[in-house]
């Protein structure tokens, strides 16, 4: 998957949750576990396209850490929603609007950076010419 595959799908992810969260009922709990899930699910997008602006592999794995966080915060809130939904223990399905995040945003870039991203490279000789 490119940067730019990935940096698609964590803005769709992003719209997905911000439609859940729009549809959640006016209640105390909805609001709060909504405003959660709101700056966790957004947070996805942004901290990934700032680990593509990062200026060395140290800080690109260190942002994609922010993301799994932020991925791993959805889930977990999720979860504890649908275990606590009214009418008893729930389990989210596989066609739920938000899905298991960290594998809608690419598991495999927050587990293996080094393909999601070369090392910064170095100048070349050639490049080092001034003329």
């Amino acid at each position: 998957m490119t940067p730019e595959e990935m940096k698609q799908r964590t803005k769709q992810f992003g719209i997905r949750v911000i439609r859940v969260v729009e549809s959640l009922p006016a209640s105390r709990v909805c609001n709060i576990i909504g405003g959660q899930l709101l700056r966790a699910g957004t947070s996805v997008g942004s901290n990934y396209r700032a680990a593509c602006r990062a200026r060395s592999q140290a800080e690109f794995i260190a942002k994609l850490g922010i993301v799994e966080k932020e991925a791993d915060e959805i889930l977990s809130i999720v979860v504890a929603s649908s275990n606590t939904a009214r009418g008893g223990r729930r389990r989210p399905t596989r066609k739920s609007a938000i899905r298991n995040p960290q594998s809608a945003i690419g598991k495999s870039a927050i587990r293996n950076p080094q393909s999601a991203m070369a090392p910064p490279s170095t100048p070349t000789s050639e490049q080092n010419t001034n003329g």
